[in-house]
C-alpha cells in the first residue's frame, strides 16, 4: 500500500476535524473581517466570545487539538493590538500596507544611491526622510502647506539631525585613527586652558 493510497483512506476519518477547526478560523477571519463595520467593543466582545468557546470545547478537534491550541496561543500574544484598528480611523487592519510603504521607500532609497544595503543618510535623518517622503506620496505639499511649518521646531530639528551627523563624524574618525583623534583632542584641551 502506497502512501497515497494510506493518506487518503485516512481523509475521511480527518474530515469532521477540518470542518469543525475550519470553522473556528473562518468565524475568526469574518468577526475581525468587520465588514458591518462595528465598534471595536463589539467586535472584541464577538471574538473573545469565540476564542472562549474555541477554548472550551478544543478537545472536539480531535487530531488537530495541538493546531488549535497554537490559533489561541499566537490569538492571545496579538491581541493587545488587534483592536485599535477598529477604534481609529483609517489606520489599517494589517501591517501589509506599511510594510510596503517601507519597501517602496528602500527600493527608491537602492535606485537612488545605487546602494544595496540602508545608506547611512537614511540611518542619520531617517525619521524626517522616511516621514517626509511618505507624506509626499500621499498628499503632495503645497505652498500654504509649506508656509504653515514653524521656523523653530524646524530649527530644532536641524539642530538634533546636525548633532546626529556630527557624533557619527566623530566615531568615524576615531576608529579610523584612535591615537590621532585623541591627541587632537588633548592639543584643543591644552589650547581652551592657556589665557587669551
Amino acid at each position: 500500500m502506497t502512501d497515497h493510497t494510506r493518506n487518503s483512506r485516512q481523509s475521511p476519518a480527518l474530515w469532521p476535524d477540518i470542518e469543525r477547526t475550519y470553522g473556528w478560523v473562518h468565524r475568526a477571519a469574518h468577526i475581525l473581517g468587520n465588514a458591518a463595520g462595528e465598534t471595536a467593543d463589539t467586535v472584541r466582545r464577538r471574538f473573545d466570545g469565540l476564542i472562549g468557546a474555541m477554548t472550551c470545547h478544543r478537545a472536539e478537534a480531535g487530531s488537530l487539538v495541538g493546531a488549535v491550541e497554537h490559533f489561541l496561543k499566537v490569538t492571545r500574544s496579538y491581541r493587545p493590538g488587534l483592536f485599535h484598528c477598529y477604534a481609529v480611523a483609517e489606520l489599517p487592519r494589517t501591517n501589509n500596507d506599511l510594510e510596503q510603504m517601507f519597501g517602496s521607500q528602500r527600493y527608491h532609497e537602492r535606485r537612488a544611491t545605487g546602494r544595496k544595503t540602508a545608506s547611512p543618510a537614511l540611518v542619520l535623518r531617517g525619521e524626517v526622510r522616511l516621514i517626509a517622503a511618505t507624506a509626499t506620496r500621499l498628499h503632495p505639499p503645497t505652498a500654504r502647506d509649506l508656509g504653515k511649518v514653524s521656523l523653530e521646531r524646524w530649527r530644532d530639528l536641524r539642530l538634533r539631525l546636525e548633532q546626529r551627523r556630527l557624533a557619527r563624524t566623530r566615531r568615524t574618525r576615531f576608529r579610523r585613527d584612535p591615537d590621532g583623534y585623541l591627541a587632537a583632542l588633548e592639543q584643543k584641551a591644552r589650547q581652551q586652558a592657556l589665557p587669551a
